[in-house]
């Protein structure tokens, strides 16, 4: 089984922390440059208006000091002029007054007006006009530096964000990799020392403890199995051979079958214990897989169809594990499955079917369990003889899968392939 697969996988680059981080960093940077750039056009057209507006009005009461003095008209001053806009042509009183006027006439821009009249009621009016064009062509150009340092800083930050954003994701990938190497089996997987003190660091502190928790129970368990068995072991042989003392019969038949049962049952527990503890090597030789396949089905008593494709294929491997893992593939497809049984073998793969009801979902999804049989039409059990399987397969440095046939035959599906090169027979 392969837990995780996923994480195994690489992450579409468009999609992973980095460039997710990476693009909300620009996304934040562009906003703030928007902002900023609203904030200083807002705030120097406003400046611009407000002196113009000063500079309109003060150069109105200049001119009129020079008209009465003089009566002439200064420069930029005139009287009734035909653009003055329509609040100034016949102000109410004497006093002062400005205006803004926002269209163009005669490529004069935007400008400020102000007016007084000269006399009394009736008389003509005094104006002055101040055209914003320069101030409004330097606050364009100040929008389009203002434009080009934005993009200047997010061309800037996107760089930094996706190297930090990558300092990040690679420590969450270290966790995410140490993870799946726990639930692979590896209990020894560690994050390690971790720098800082951030969200990152406390995700691989937990990680690790959850490794250390996890390893303590299993050896645990392991531990307890192992001794249970080899507890067991020497009241079960005396168990045994008083059976054989006893006088034959139905009932001395039926105690001895259950003692051998419970004699296999304890042999079982201790070789899982001897797979748990790493204490079980190989001792590979050069063998004939169909021949072995043969023998290890033929040893199980039970009635299966063998199909080998290649009579004379040779491979190096450690027969009595093979012929292990093929006999309890065999035993488990006869007692949880259905008949016909067919053993197929090709190349260095092995292919164990039976035409039952199939594995059930936990198992296929999780792999096997010691003591769990699955699903209630798969039959009864200790469970244990998928776990020896997968762990002498583990020895070997081979792979069992499990699969459910598809089509109406349906079936449970067990293929063990062995690694190695093929060897050709003489």
């Amino acid at each position: 089984m392969r837990p995780f697969a996923a994480l195994r996988g690489k992450l579409p680059a468009l999609t992973s922390l980095r460039w997710k981080i990476a693009a909300l960093a620009a996304a934040t940077a562009c906003l703030v440059a928007l902002a900023v750039g609203v904030l200083v056009h807002l705030w120097t057209a406003r400046d611009i208006r407000g002196r113009a507006e000063a500079r309109a009005f003060n150069s109105v009461y200049s001119a009129m000091d020079t008209y009465h003095r003089t009566g002439t008209l200064a420069d930029g001053a005139a009287l009734d002029p035909p653009d003055l806009p329509a609040s100034l042509r016949h102000p109410a009183d004497g006093n002062r007054h400005t205006a803004y006027d926002g269209s163009v006439h005669d490529n004069v821009g935007p400008s400020f007006w102000a007016a007084q009249r000269v006399g009394g009621p009736g008389s003509a009016v005094l104006a002055v006009e101040i055209n914003m064009s320069p101030e409004l062509y330097d606050l364009r150009r100040l929008d389009a530096t203002m434009a080009v340092a934005s993009l200047a800083s997010v061309a800037a930050a996107v760089p930094l964000a996706v190297y930090g954003a990558g300092l990040v994701g690679r420590r969450l990938r270290r966790v995410s990799e140490t993870a799946v190497r726990i639930s692979a089996g590896d209990l020894d997987a560690r994050t390690g020392p971790t720098r800082g003190r951030d969200e990152v660091a406390d995700i691989g502190v937990a990680v690790d403890l959850m490794a250390d928790s996890l390893g303590r129970r299993l050896r645990g368990e392991r531990r307890f199995t192992a001794d249970v068995a080899h507890e067991l072991r020497t009241p079960v042989g005396g168990l045994l051979a008083a059976v054989d003392l006893l006088p034959d019969g139905e009932t001395e038949d039926l105690i001895r079958g259950r003692v051998r049962d419970l004699r296999g049952l304890v042999e079982d527990l201790l070789e899982i214990s001897r797979l748990d503890a790493g204490a079980e090597l190989p001792a590979p030789v050069p063998v004939p897989l169909g021949a072995v396949v043969r023998e290890a089905v033929a040893r199980t008593g039970l009635d299966t169809a063998v199909r080998v494709v290649e009579t004379r294929q040779t491979v190096e491997t450690d027969p009595r594990r093979l012929e292990r893992i093929v006999g309890n593939l065999v035993v488990n497809a006869h007692r949880h499955g259905g008949a016909p049984v067919e053993v197929t073998v090709e190349g260095r793969t092995v292919v164990v079917r039976d035409h039952g009801p199939g594995f059930p979902t936990d198992l296929l999804r999780d792999g096997p369990r010691r003591f769990h049989t699955g699903a209630r039409e798969r039959g009864t059990g200790h469970g244990l003889g998928l776990t020896i399987a997968f762990g002498q397969a583990r020895v070997l440095g081979a792979e069992v899968t499990l699969r459910n046939a598809p089509g109406p035959d349906g079936g449970a599906v067990a293929t063990l392939r062995l690694p190695g090169p093929q060897v050709p027979g003489a």
